[in-house]
């Protein structure tokens, strides 16, 4: 790659360095990227010693919710192919270092020549699938000489990109390296186009597919049930952030007729002690605190919040609500609309999210509403609460918008694993 290129990811690095003296997070993933190549030599001698069949991608959680709808096709499908799968950010690798619809869970390597090099080496993948947002140039460039088919899938391009600028040649030089690029929609079809980027299909988003697996396999959460049971009004909070909380909290505190049940985007001791204080504490229970009692006999009437303070629950946790806030809307993005959308209630989200198309759809469609302030939230809130037609007829439109887009999985899986595959639908 271009030396500058080069430059800037050894700068990021040493950033990353730096940065760890004051992260655990950065500090894990530090930690981790220093193992992977035993990690994958280990597992390549147990089942893989001619290299993964497929090597998958993902920056975060996020991206591997894009992925997975395609990984789990592969391993229904075809179970003896050996799958690699990659993070970059911690809270992706933390959370599914387990995940056991792959052979090998790692950690990514930097950009650098020599780590990506050794990292081809030690993989040997014969196949790489990269999730939306994923551009390494070294690691691109090192699997173009290598002849290695190299895609990304569920991806969204914009205007503004560095792709698309007068300078942005060396950009450019990556995105030609991918045999092909599976796209969210036309626009950017349109945008590749003009840069002479033409190996393009419009496939959609892979997480409308994933959504509406988990639509069908949602799991039953007792001591939810029995929380929820007489309540009128049940609003779910959705991998919520301390500014969206300042917002909602003072709401829901003057509707006591309303229950919330709330998973924080973080939960450690001192985050739930504090969201229990603002909600008052003697009307607010935990989760762990209820799951393994006599539901029978706790007394959830006087109890009007529930904290989730646990992971993987969340997408089963939007079948009790009547409406969904979404929380990242104050800060980088918000999170995972199309999870609380599926189950037919309508989703309500901060103003950070023009980068996500399907907040401009929602809101299109009538299924998604935002709000940059308390009186906005208060204005919407209160409309749903009062008027059950306006919460029906919301709710209805966010979930036609996730049936009418599904579909992306099939098209890549049968694109890229046709040749033996008898699937042809989820």
């Amino acid at each position: 790659m271009n030396p500058l290129y080069n430059l800037g990811i050894h700068l990021f690095s040493a950033g990353a360095r730096i940065a760890s003296r004051r992260s655990p997070k950065i500090k894990k993933m530090l930690a981790g990227q220093k193992q992977t190549l035993d990690v994958i030599k280990e597992r390549r001698a147990e089942i893989a010693p001619e290299g993964f069949d497929v090597w998958f991608h993902a920056a975060s959680l996020g991206e591997f919710e894009q992925a997975r709808p395609v990984i789990e096709r592969i391993r229904r499908n075809f179970p003896d192919k050996k799958i690699l799968l990659t993070f970059f950010s911690p809270s992706g690798y933390e959370v599914r270092s387990g995940y056991n619809q792959v052979d090998c869970v790692a950690y990514l390597p930097f950009d650098t020549p020599r780590k990506v090099k050794r990292f081809i080496n030690a993989a040997s993948p014969k196949m790489a699938i990269f999730a939306k947002y994923e551009f390494w140039g070294n690691y691109l460039e090192k699997l173009h000489k290598a002849g290695i088919p190299t895609y990304i899938i569920s991806a969204i391009f914009r205007p503004k990109q560095r792709f698309f600028k007068k300078w942005g040649g060396m950009f450019r030089k990556m995105l030609k390296c991918y045999d092909h690029l599976y796209v969210q929609d036309e626009a950017s079809r349109e945008l590749l186009e003009k840069i002479g980027i033409d190996r393009v299909t419009v496939a959609g988003d892979t997480r409308f597919d994933r959504v509406t697996d988990i639509l069908a396999t949602a799991k039953s959460i007792s001591a939810v049930e029995a929380f929820v049971k007489k309540a009128r009004f049940i609003m779910i909070a959705g991998s919520s952030w301390q500014a969206d909380e300042e917002i909602y909290i003072p709401w829901l505190k003057s509707h006591p007729e309303v229950k919330a049940i709330i998973a924080p985007h973080e939960f450690d001791q001192s985050r739930l002690t504090t969201l229990r204080n603002l909600l008052g504490a003697s009307k607010t229970c935990l989760l762990s605190e209820v799951q393994d009692k006599d539901l029978l006999s706790t007394d959830f009437e006087n109890i009007h919040y529930m904290i989730v303070d646990c992971f993987g629950l969340l997408s089963s946790l939007y079948r009790y609500g009547n409406v969904a806030v979404i929380g990242g809307g104050f800060g980088a993005g918000i999170h995972n609309l199309n999870e609380a959308a599926v189950y037919g209630i309508p989703v309500i989200f901060g103003p950070n999210h023009k980068k996500f198309k399907e907040a401009s759809e929602l809101i299109a469609r009538g299924g998604g509403f935002t709000f940059s302030s308390a009186p906005e939230f208060n204005a919407t809130m209160n409309i749903f609460l009062g008027d059950p037609y306006a919460l029906t007829n919301a709710g209805k439109a966010a979930g036609q918008y996730i049936k009418d887009s599904v579909g992306a999985s099939d098209i890549i899986f049968k694109d890229l694993f046709t040749a033996n595959s008898s699937e042809t639908s989820n």
